[in-house]
């Protein structure tokens, strides 16, 4: 299999670790949930590299943001699952802590490769996550 030149990016490395994560720590969430929050944490989760390299295919810089711009809702989207699993105690504060600093880290890059595409935003970036 070949090298695809998203592998490249760091902000899509991070975003398929962050998938993973995921997918891993969802894998014992109460059964019947399978069709509620296991579904939609993990299609929000796949959404986010998928975006990213759906906007890598582009060739303008417009379509290459508003793709990153979906990828962005879907981190969020991943943020508030992830709280209401911590809420209904399908995750331990541990792997919740986990989690959420993967999707920090995860958005940080991903603010980061859009602020290089000249996507300017409203507010500072924030600090360098840990």
């Amino acid at each position: 299999m070949s090298k695809k030149r998203y592998h490249d990016l760091v902000v899509w490395r991070e975003a398929h670790g962050f998938v993973l994560s995921i997918y891993k720590n969802s894998e014992n969430f109460p059964k019947d949930e399978l069709f509620g929050v296991t579904s939609q944490l993990r299609r929000a989760a796949v959404s986010i590299p998928n975006n990213i390299v759906e906007g890598t295919t582009k060739s303008s810089v417009k379509d290459q943001l508003r793709f990153c711009e979906i990828a962005l809702g879907s981190l969020n989207e991943c943020a508030y699952l992830l709280e209401l699993a911590r809420d209904l105690h399908y995750l331990t504060p541990d792997v919740y802590r986990e989690l959420d600093d993967h999707q920090t880290r995860t958005e940080y890059l991903l603010l980061k490769f859009m602020n290089s595409k000249g996507r300017r935003f409203s507010k500072p970036l924030p600090a360098t996550p840990s």
